[in-house]
């Protein structure tokens, strides 16, 4: 039983790499936080905005035309 679990946990260990590639260093804290909530969060805002403005409703000017030269 302890033997298999032991070879489970080798099997299972995140530095098992292809040959030949070498792991990287890990992210930081604030660079997780900052790559994958912050920056996909702006960029739904901003891509939010953009297209509000571009297809959002307009107000109609005050037109000053009589109520007998224009229909409402």
């Amino acid at each position: 039983m302890m033997i298999r679990l032991a070879s489970a946990i080798n099997f299972l260990k995140l530095d098992n790499q292809e040959d030949g590639t070498v792991a990287g260093e890990g992210l930081s804290a604030v660079e997780t936080f900052t790559y994958f909530f912050a920056a996909p969060t702006v960029l739904f805002i901003l891509i939010s905005v953009i297209t509000y403005a571009m297809t959002g409703d307009r107000k109609k000017p005050k037109s000053t035309d009589s109520a007998i030269t224009s229909i409402e």
